[in-house]
């Protein structure tokens, strides 16, 4: 009888975003947008904002993209979290977040929050659910941009860094 290979683990790795993964960083994104499960990004938004975003590669493809936006003070948001349907659930999200949150201790950041479909995925990371209106005005600047508001049916999540840092 033959023998099958076991399924080779895809080799991952996380860095900052540059300037060339720009249309793919929106590839991603729109994709999801297109579901309605995100906010879509144009080209424009994503260069004035391209230092927010870490993205996950697979050999050369970017397979995975996650911005951590400084909002205020000690406020940071984790926004525009998406990952190829076909490498979903390979720790990709959860090395992204990581990445993010990492990021957030670097930059003595005290406050992580999020706006999600999913709040079961960041709890796992610390966040607990909030109400909406605790949350920085600035937040609501994009959420006047999607179809969905006022009548949003996203989570808000907060993710308390105090002591963290270093």
């Amino acid at each position: 009888m033959k023998r099958e290979n076991p399924p080779t683990k895809l080799k991952f790795r996380v860095r900052k975003a540059l300037n060339p993964d720009v249309k793919e960083i929106q590839k991603l994104i729109n994709h999801f947008a297109s579901e309605g499960l995100m906010l879509s990004r144009s080209l424009s938004e994503l260069f004035d904002t391209l230092r927010d975003f870490h993205v996950c590669l697979s050999e050369e493809e970017i397979v995975g993209v996650c911005a951590l936006h400084v909002v205020w003070e000690d406020f940071a948001e984790i926004k525009s979290l998406a990952v190829a349907p076909q490498y979903h659930r390979q720790g990709i999200g959860k090395e992204l977040v990581r990445a993010s949150l990492n990021e957030a201790v670097s930059l003595n950041i005290k406050h992580v929050f999020t706006l999600t479909y999913k709040p079961e995925f960041f709890e796992k990371f610390g966040f607990h659910v909030v109400e909406k209106d605790i949350l920085p005005h600035k937040v609501w600047g994009e959420c006047i941009k999607c179809v969905k508001f006022p009548d949003c049916n996203e989570v808000a999540l907060i993710c308390d860094l105090e002591g963290k840092n270093s």
